[in-house]
């Protein structure tokens, strides 16, 4: 179905029905086609549960979240925190 530009901003819509209804909606400027109003595909279980998807598949250590020692610290170059600053020091 081809619509003017005029058309479809006035049953705009409408013209979104359709689309979800299947069909293909082509605008055209004069009698240049200029664009398609088509449905997406709905998101599938899988897309819209991604985080879920990976649940038993990640794991870490206990000790993941503990405190870092001082001589860490100094490896990961956060030795300016133990100095008393709260803002470690600018990347290089």
């Amino acid at each position: 179905m081809a619509q003017t530009v005029h058309q479809a901003k006035t049953h705009f819509s409408r013209l979104l029905k359709e689309a979800e209804a299947g069909k293909e909606v082509v605008v055209m400027r004069g009698k240049k086609p200029v664009a398609k109003i088509v449905a997406i595909d709905p998101p599938t279980a899988e897309k819209r549960h991604l985080a879920g998807a990976y649940r038993g598949k990640i794991s870490w250590d206990e000790d993941a979240f503990d405190l870092m020692t001082d001589a860490e610290l100094v490896e990961y170059g956060f030795d300016a925190l133990l100095d008393g600053d709260l803002v470690p020091p600018p990347a290089e």
